[in-house]
């Protein structure tokens, strides 16, 4: 969990790469974190796919209720829910076969990650996709 080559792979390197990530929690509020933070990153050539059934679209894009709903599979799932949410995250993508996990800096469930590692998902938890981004100076 958070290795370098993980946060780096993850981020890719667009537009070469062009990713998309599902955004759990994406908030319809401009000043929220969970707002402002997806808006960057579509800023720098990521696809956002909204995940929030309280919104009907936010960012351009619609909003979805779920994972399983989204009309094509993420690159990267990316969470702004509370702790207690992790766990079914970490099922859904299991039975979707999604593989990247990144949980915003904040927000920990180590149990939720070994069980997402052991299922094949890579693993990013308590840091923010913006700033690693940023640092990364893609």
């Amino acid at each position: 969990m958070n290795e370098p080559e993980t946060i780096r792979a993850m981020l890719g390197n667009p537009p070469a790469e062009p990713r998309t990530i599902a955004v759990i929690g994406l908030s319809g509020d401009s000043n929220k974190p969970s707002h402002f933070v997806p808006e960057y990153m579509q800023q720098h050539a990521y696809r956002i796919l909204p995940v929030n059934p309280m919104v009907e679209a936010v960012l351009g894009e619609k909003s979805y209720p779920a994972l399983s709903d989204l009309p094509v599979r993420p690159d990267v799932v990316n969470v702004f829910r509370l702790p207690k949410y992790i766990p079914s995250i970490v099922d859904e993508m299991l039975q979707l076969g999604l593989k990247n996990l990144w949980v915003q800096q904040g927000i920990i469930h180590l149990e939720a990650a070994r069980r997402a590692e052991a299922g094949g998902i890579r693993v990013v938890m308590d840091r923010c996709i913006m700033v690693e981004h940023r640092c990364a100076g893609l």
